[in-house]
């Protein structure tokens, strides 16, 4: 049984506007799902619909097989906790998680036990008197989280519950809902812009993007597999490095004035021998070839121009151009008939290599990466589909 079971869900503005577009996914009891995409995409509306709190133009809600289309948002058993903590500023921190218990007419000692159990997990329990103009960002959102938790709700609704903090503490907050997502075990649908966010928190990630589902599946295989263009590109940052190139008939890659030997083609690569593709490489797989060595057996390498460093300490990030055309969902775009200027590129530099932070490396030096063709991406020209290195029952994607 599903916590949570969302189907060919639907939201149609008065204005025409389609914000969600036959979204359908399940969430099964304890596990962590993100909703991730780009502003507008369509995520918080889904999230508002499950919480009853927008209207469903058509589709189906399921909470623990119940179908809730047409119940009251307080009627869902469902608890949400909001971008904004919206405490109370007048009461303390005790009275701001016991609001909704004591307006429900729940006992005085069985609401401060359930106060002081949510305090306990949240870390909390010394801070009960205080008010919130007393609290730090951070605690502050505890306190918006044990409100909900006080609830015992089947299903908890977050929506961008950290955007508001400064950088450290987004990143100890991740930690500390995880931490109280496993000490409760209810089914989370959790909804961030953030990819870093969506990658370290979830158990399954829903990338959305114009009200559409582009690929649903653990972090990892949208990482490694993602079903087209604008997953491969979404998720991961750096984000990958796309380039219009072509297959030929030899099996090499062809990218730009360079070649790259692809071995023996695969079988769902062999139907675009002699045609055009996309082909993305992740930042990560791009590795400096020696000077005077060789690359590596099975692998070829790509001549770059270095056009800046930016040092992170532990890592390196090198800006780079080569002679090959960039590629992606603007360019698709283009494509499709889009004129807007927001096609244009600037074709300055056109790449980034993610190397280690002791690599000696210059901008306006001339370098070769090696590139392993077992790590490349590629996709479709017409579509952004991936094209498929293996059978789709293994990829277990679904493309939109």
């Amino acid at each position: 049984m599903s916590a949570i079971e969302i189907e060919d869900l639907t939201k149609v503005y008065a204005t025409g506007t389609t914000a969600v577009d036959r979204l359908s996914l399940d969430v099964a009891p304890g596990e962590f799902i993100v909703l991730v995409g780009p502003s507008g995409c369509g995520k918080t509306t889904a999230l508002r619909m499950v919480a009853g709190l927008e209207s469903i133009t058509s589709g189906t809600v399921r909470l623990a097989d119940r179908v809730v289309n047409a119940i009251s948002p307080r009627q869902r058993d469902v608890a949400m906790v909001f971008q904004n903590y919206a405490l109370y500023p007048h009461l303390t921190v005790a009275e701001n998680i016991g609001f909704a218990l004591a307006n429900k007419g729940v006992p005085r000692a069985e609401r401060d036990r359930k106060v002081r159990d949510a305090a306990a997990v949240l870390g909390l329990s010394d801070l009960l008197g205080r008010r919130p103009r007393q609290l730090s960002g951070g605690q502050r959102q505890r306190v918006a989280m044990g409100r909900a938790i006080v609830r015992e709700p089947a299903v908890f609704l977050m929506d961008e519950p950290l955007s508001s903090l400064d950088a450290k503490l987004r990143v100890q907050m991740r930690s500390e809902v995880l931490r109280v997502h496993k000490a409760i075990g209810a089914a989370t649908l959790y909804v961030t812009h953030d990819q870093v966010e969506a990658m370290t928190m979830g158990d399954r990630i829903a990338v959305l993007s114009d009200g559409v589902l582009q690929q649903y599946g653990r972090p990892r295989e949208l990482y490694d597999r993602p079903a087209n263009l604008f997953v491969a590109q979404f998720i991961g940052s750096p984000e990958m490095n796309v380039y219009q190139a072509a297959v030929d008939t030899s099996g090499d890659l062809v990218l730009g004035s360079q070649r790259i030997p692809l071995g023996s083609l695969d079988p769902g690569l062999a139907p675009y021998a002699g045609r055009p593709v996309i082909v993305g490489m992740r930042p990560e797989d791009l590795a400096l070839a020696p000077a005077g060595d060789g690359p590596p057996a099975g692998a070829g390498t790509l001549a770059a121009d270095i056009r800046v460093v930016e040092s992170l300490g532990s890592e390196l990030h090198a800006v780079f151009s080569i002679d090959a055309a960039v590629a992606g969902t603007r360019e698709l775009a283009a494509a499709a008939g889009d004129t807007a200027d927001s096609v244009q590129l600037d074709l300055a530099y056109n790449g980034v290599a993610r190397l280690d932070g002791r690599a000696a490396i210059r901008a306006g030096e001339r370098v070769a990466f090696r590139v392993d063709p077992s790590r490349l991406h590629f996709f479709d020209p017409a579509t952004g589909a991936a094209i498929s290195r293996e059978t789709s029952a293994a990829r277990g994607v679904t493309v939109h």
